[in-house]
């Protein structure tokens, strides 16, 4: 049975983003799982189209931060004003007090303005002018990035990588698509009349109800298993950390929750287990965070010879 919020929020999205659905699915399970996801690939693509396709469904405050290199961690969380008729600084919060925030391009920024984010990524909060301000839920950071070789561009540091839940690539839409995308021009002609189709709340509720997902004790132990063998392959520097194996467990209860299901399948791991893990290994033939198809043959190769439980 499928789950009647999801499905409304997917066909939503799907009016202006004509790309893959799975890739709109990753991106909910991000929503649903309380994570951040990072959607990577060469300009042109829609990564945008299909952010904002998301804020616009749900009624919430959206807030988008276009990444340069010259922006300061002051632009993102806010800075203190001094205001002349009270005699006292106030604070004005930045772009990052919001529901979901649009990072885009975020591997233009430096490091050290794109550390500024880490701390509402890993907690939901951010500490400013010595004080400790709670982020309202649903807190979300959907950040879009073009491949790294590309000129202009600043590595993500690796604590920063491991706090996104997942990385999306969106790949080349199929003719069928590609024909609707220049005959509607959704990105230009849609997305400004798309209303939101979910409150803040209902995204909240069904981030409620994901722990409770069942998770039965074979899943665990696959799951266990898959991210030993990262550790013991010959192929990899570094393999799976413990939150990875948590973030892998927590994306596989949401995508149960969007396939409208309340338990947690084989299947459901191994959709997710490269989207989850390879931004997170380090691969022995280049250290580049997990990047390029390298590390992602790696990871199918455990995948295939992991045994799936019955």
């Amino acid at each position: 049975m499928s789950e009647p919020l999801i499905d409304r929020l997917r066909a939503n999205i799907q009016t202006v983003f004509l790309g893959d659905v799975n890739a709109v699915d990753l991106l909910l399970v991000g929503l649903v799982a309380r994570g951040h996801v990072l959607i990577e690939d060469v300009p042109g693509v829609g990564k945008t189209v299909l952010a904002r396709a998301l804020a616009k469904s749900v009624d919430c405050r959206f807030s988008r931060i276009q990444l340069t290199p010259d922006l300061l961690p002051g632009d993102v969380l806010g800075v203190s004003v001094y205001n002349t008729q009270t005699h006292a600084f106030e604070f004005r919060p930045g772009p990052v007090f919001a529901n979901i925030v649009l990072a885009d391009e975020i591997n233009r920024t430096t490091p050290r303005t794109q550390s500024a984010l880490l701390e509402a990524m890993s907690e939901e909060q951010v500490s400013v002018e010595n004080k400790t301000i709670i982020l309202e839920r649903p807190f979300m950071l959907v950040a879009t990035q073009n491949p790294i070789e590309f000129e202009g561009t600043y590595h993500l540091p690796e604590n920063q990588l491991d706090r996104f839940i997942l990385r999306v690539a969106l790949g080349y839409p199929d003719r069928k698509s590609e024909h609707q995308i220049l005959t509607l021009q959704p990105g230009r002609t849609g997305i400004d009349k798309l209303k939101p189709v979910m409150t803040a709340a209902e995204v909240v509720e069904l981030q409620d109800r994901s722990p409770h997902v069942k998770l039965d004790p074979g899943i665990i132990d696959y799951i266990l298993d898959l991210v030993a063998a990262t550790r013991q392959s010959d192929e990899l520097h570094l393999g799976v950390s413990p939150r990875g194996a948590l973030s892998l467990t927590q994306a596989c209860q949401a995508l149960a929750l969007v396939r409208g299901r309340n338990y947690v399948t084989p299947d459901d791991v191994k959709t997710l287990f490269i989207a989850v893990t390879a931004h997170r290994v380090v691969g022995k033939a280049y250290l580049s965070n997990g990047s390029g198809t390298a590390v992602a043959t790696v990871l199918q190769a455990i995948l295939d010879r992991t045994p799936t439980p019955r």
